[in-house]
């Protein structure tokens, strides 16, 4: 009789400069791995351009654990790409993302299998419950961006929502097939579609190291978000535009009225300078958003590749031997 073959998930860990976290996440990773019956795990680091010892710490953890697998990077190119060359080199029947400071808690992955495997469902996300601990302006500005980005796009984002997840092979499959080079895969996961139940949790502190998403850079990723699922901006210019072609005519007709009218030159320099002023910037506003839809489509048609490996385990153990 044939013996039944395990399951393999594969596990895909972005990271950039997480040299304290990761003997922590290994920690974790490996002990719910161990309580995990019929399953063998593949775990894929994926090393995003790092200063610190976090290649180093990969390579040491690969010599170990023939688990382990790692993708280095040959500079930063975003947790998007990380994100997606982790997807590429997953041979997994499942298919995990997590980061490795511990805020995507891994002891919900044994219950993330489970829904997969016997409630028919093809992804299992996750999204926080609580922004406890975060600054009270990033909470402000991230509800303000999930309503806004709702209201706006055709593919609905569930607010809180994390980069964790675990689906199966086809619907991993459905996402590598968006080849995109402007990623947001919040957005991907819900374009795709399939079915997806949602797991609530409260939010995590970090285990170690610092967070290194900065303000601005949630701002610059919340717009590129917004650029990549709706072209409402694009109809927001083209109404701007409009209103103030209309609110002209209705200005010179004013003007020609009160000349007929009551005679005198038309008065008010200053307001008109205001106008003028107002005008302009709204006029400087659209073409920015303009913009900004073309640079994405620019960068698009340059064919550039998402990534570029510097070296994997692999390449590590040819050395050596």
């Amino acid at each position: 009789m044939e013996e039944k073959k395990n399951n393999l998930i594969s596990i895909i860990v972005p990271c950039y400069n997480e040299q304290e976290a990761i003997p922590f996440f290994y920690k974790e990773i490996i002990k719910v791995a161990s309580e995990m019956t019929g399953v063998d795990m593949e775990i894929i680091l994926v090393d995003d351009g790092s200063a610190d010892g976090t290649l180093s710490a990969f390579r040491m953890l690969a010599e170990q654990d023939t688990r382990v697998r790692y993708i280095s990077f040959s500079r930063n190119f975003g947790k998007e790409a990380a994100m997606f060359a982790g997807l590429q080199s997953a041979k997994g029947d499942y298919v995990a993302i997590m980061d490795a400071d511990l805020q995507d808690p891994p002891s919900l992955l044994p219950e993330m299998y489970r829904i997969v495997k016997e409630e028919g469902y093809d992804s299992v996300a996750t999204r926080r419950s609580t922004r406890k601990g975060e600054p009270p302006v990033r909470t402000f500005f991230a509800n303000v961006f999930y309503k806004l980005i709702n209201k706006i796009s055709k593919v609905e984002l569930v607010p809180g929502a994390r980069d964790y997840r675990l689906m199966n092979r086809k619907m991993v499959d459905a996402v590598l097939s968006v080849t995109e080079y402007n990623r947001f895969s919040k957005g991907i996961f819900q374009w795709v579609g399939y079915k997806t139940k949602w797991l609530s949790y409260e939010n995590i502190e970090r285990v170690a190291g610092t967070t290194k998403w900065s303000f601005w850079k949630l701002f610059k990723y919340a717009l590129e978000s917004i650029i990549a699922f709706s072209t409402t901006p694009l109809s927001v210019s083209s109404f701007f535009g409009f209103l103030f072609c209309l609110l002209s005519v209705i200005g010179i007709i004013v003007v020609i009225v009160r000349q007929a009218i009551w005679g005198g030159s038309a008065y008010g320099w200053a307001s008109m300078v205001c106008i003028i002023l107002f005008v302009g910037g709204v006029q400087l506003f659209c073409i920015g958003i303009l913009g900004q839809y073309l640079s994405k489509t620019y960068l698009e048609t340059k064919k550039r590749p998402i990534y570029i490996v510097a070296e994997t385990e692999r390449d590590n153990k040819k050395e050596a031997d």
